[in-house]
């Protein structure tokens, strides 16, 4: 068994030598064939070595057109642009001959306007593709310049096609430097823009104001009808001519033929209102105008310039912002806007600014505050409507205007009342003791004054003119307060005027009958008005009826007591003189007391007057009570010594007393004339006197006798 063993491990050890000897073999064979391998690729590289170098300046010259290719393109792609430019402007210059023939025979104003539409568009595609050749032309040319130099100098190409680059260059340079300017100024560019100012200025003058003049029942309505100067499709055209010109460096144009359009419409818009009076405006000028003539034109602007602020100038801001809204120069339509009112406005604004300069006659007061008042009620919608620093000027002027008439207002009114005070000296009182024109004329004027209409913007420039005086900050009072003060320093100053006047009368009874007369006057014209409310009914009262009634009780006593006196029993008429004596006694009274009738009467008739009704009805019935009883209570009492005598009766002597207040009043000359119809104050109940009367006389009866 061992032996066998032996054996095996010699097989094996056989077989693995031999192995290794194969292997042995195989490696040198290896060896060798990586040798045979490396010799092949020494030769491969340096024959690539040798072909590298060969092809070396092939791949320079590839790279060399390449990049000679690229800037060529850049030069002849922008130039081939420029050629296409050329031809679309070529293209869109007939389409616009096209559209011009066919505006020139379209009648149809709508159609009209659509192709007028197309013909704009066109205008703008024209000009921007002129706009493209002039800002690329020389751009373009420049760098085909560049390029032919280039090939000229570096040779990269034959001769030929430098020659054929170099032609196309010359020829794109003289077609640019020939044209484009042409295109730009002269050419059917520059005529579609004339064509298109020709319309626009003709569009803008048929936009016109309606219905001006017209009294219209609704305010509203008429507004509305006229706001709107042109229809949607008129504004969108004329936006886009606006548009278009101020594109095309024509937006001076554009603006002068809007401005001096514009305002030719306005102006004649207001021309059909005939403002004639306009052309007066200097102080002096308005100061030689009939007052009745003034009054009119002054009523007539306060209308005209309310009709030019909201209706007129709104109606042009509107067209101003629809058609030149949309420009660059965002205000330009603000400036166009105010220019095209500055003139109007300057027109209305010197008349007005002439009628606060003119003389400053009491009754005018009432107009300046009727242009005061209509300012402050358009003084928002003003500043709204003349808005920005455009308007601004036009707004300063206006309130300067304002400052004008507060200021004109006030001094009218304060030199009311000192006239008054200077008028005591210089002028007397009625002869025969009614009631002064200057009175009458006070009270109506101050009534006048305190109606709705006027008192609440005299009140305004009171307010104003104290708070200028005394700063915005002060606390200034109520405007019934300011209103009431200043009347009251006017009445006061007419009172005085009025006893100054009632001292300068010689007769004893007239001052009376002048004083009653005036301050009835006074109280009864202004009892029951807005003069009387402000004032105070009850110091109306106090102050004026209750010296009305002292005045007429004394001139009762002055008139008719002396009358009465006649007729009272003395103590000669108790002694026993005979009865003869008696009788004759008897008939010297009585007729002593006709003679001074007779000349109470005469005395009434041709130099005393007592105009109002009411007031001459009390005081005849007063002197009827006065006079009559005391009559009949002496007849009574010598009824045995009269008897068989005619005498008048108690009956017809209460006639006669009748007849001296028989209604008329007395002029300078002592001629009777009829009341005039103002001095009766129609619709007021009768205020007695006559229980006044008594109580007058039973107060001061002491004092008088003494």
């Amino acid at each position: 068994m061992a032996a066998n063993e032996e054996d095996s491990a010699l097989v094996k050890l056989e077989l693995a030598c031999s192995d290794l000897r194969t292997l042995l073999q195989s490696s040198a064979k290896l060896e060798k064939d990586l040798e045979e391998m490396e010799k092949k690729f020494d030769s491969i590289d340096e024959k690539l070595s040798t072909a590298a170098k060969r092809v070396a300046p092939l791949q320079s010259l590839a790279m060399a057109a390449k990049a000679l290719e690229t800037r060529i393109n850049r030069a002849v792609s922008p130039a081939l642009g420029l050629l296409h430019s050329f031809k679309l402007s070529e293209s869109f210059q007939k389409k616009l001959i096209e559209l011009s023939d066919k505006l020139s025979i379209e009648k149809n104003p709508r159609k009209r306007l659509k192709k007028l539409l197309k013909y704009v568009q066109c205008v703008d595609q024209l000009n921007e593709v002129i706009n493209l050749i002039s800002r690329d032309g020389e751009p373009v040319i420049q760098k085909l310049q560049e390029v032919v130099e280039f090939l000229s100098r570096t040779k990269a190409t034959d001769q030929y096609r430098t020659q054929r680059l170099k032609e196309t260059l010359i020829t794109l340079k003289a077609l640019y430097e020939s044209e484009v300017d042409a295109m730009r100024f002269d050419g059917l560019l520059d005529e579609a823009l004339l064509n298109l100012q020709d319309e626009f200025e003709i569009m803008l003058q048929q936009m016109k104001h309606q219905n001006i003049g017209e009294q219209q029942a609704d305010e509203e309505a008429d507004q509305t009808l006229v706001s709107d100067l042109g229809t949607e499709i008129e504004v969108q055209v004329l936006r886009r001519i606006a548009e278009t010109l101020s594109a095309s460096d024509c937006l001076d144009i554009c603006i002068d033929i809007f401005v001096k359009v514009r305002y030719r419409r306005a102006a004649k818009a207001l021309m059909r209102l005939n403002p004639d009076y306009l052309r007066t405006y200097t102080p002096e000028e308005i100061d030689e105008m009939q007052w009745e003539s003034l009054e009119t034109a002054i009523s007539l602007w306060i209308q005209h310039f309310e009709l030019a602020v909201k209706t007129v100038f709104v109606a042009e801001k509107k067209l101003c912002k629809q058609v030149l809204g949309g420009l660059p120069e965002v205000l330009i339509w603000l400036e166009c806007f105010v220019k095209i009112a500055d003139k109007i406005m300057a027109v209305f604004f010197r008349f007005g600014e002439g009628v606060a300069r003119s003389n400053r006659e009491p009754q005018k007061l009432f107009k300046l505050l009727e242009i005061f008042d209509s300012l402050e009620k358009l003084k928002l919608e003003f500043t709204e409507i003349f808005e920005g620093e455009s308007g601004a000027d036009i707004c300063i002027r206006f309130r300067e205007l304002e400052k004008l008439l507060v200021h004109a207002s006030s001094k009218v009114f304060w030199e009311f009342g000192l006239q008054i005070e200077g008028t005591s000296d210089f002028f007397a009182p009625p002869q025969d003791g009614s009631v002064p024109k200057l009175v009458r004329y006070a009270v109506n004027y101050l009534k006048y004054l305190t109606t709705e209409t006027y008192s609440a913007p005299m009140a305004k420039v009171f307010r104003t003119e104290q708070m200028w005086k005394a700063g915005i900050l002060s606390k200034p009072e109520t405007d019934e307060n300011l209103l009431k003060d200043a009347i009251s320093n006017i009445m006061e100053a007419l009172q005085r005027n009025i006893e100054s006047k009632s001292s300068s009368y010689k007769d004893k009874i007239l001052p009376h009958i002048f004083v009653m007369n005036t301050y009835w006057y006074i109280y009864m014209r202004s009892r029951n008005t807005e003069l009387g409310k402000l004032i105070g009914e009850q110091y109306m009262k106090q102050k004026y009826k209750s010296a009305a009634e002292e005045s007429a009780y004394m001139y009762q006593w002055r008139a008719w007591r002396p009358l009465v006196r006649l007729l009272e029993k003395e103590e000669s008429e108790e002694q026993d003189n005979g009865a003869k004596a008696t009788a004759a006694f008897v008939r010297g009274k009585l007729e002593a007391f006709f003679n001074r009738f007779d000349e109470i009467s005469h005395r009434h008739a041709r130099g005393y007057s007592i105009p109002d009704a009411d007031l001459r009805e009390q005081l005849r019935q007063a002197t009827v009570k006065l006079v009559v009883p005391v009559y009949s209570e002496f007849l009574n009492a010598h009824s045995k010594l009269l008897s068989g005598e005619s005498y008048v009766s108690p009956e017809s002597l209460k006639g006669l007393v009748g007849q001296v207040f028989n209604g008329t009043d007395r002029t300078s000359n002592g001629k009777p004339k009829r009341r005039d119809s103002k001095d009766t104050v129609p619709g007021r109940n009768s205020v007695s006197v006559e229980g006044e009367l008594k109580n007058f006389r039973r107060s001061r009866s002491k004092s008088i006798d003494a």
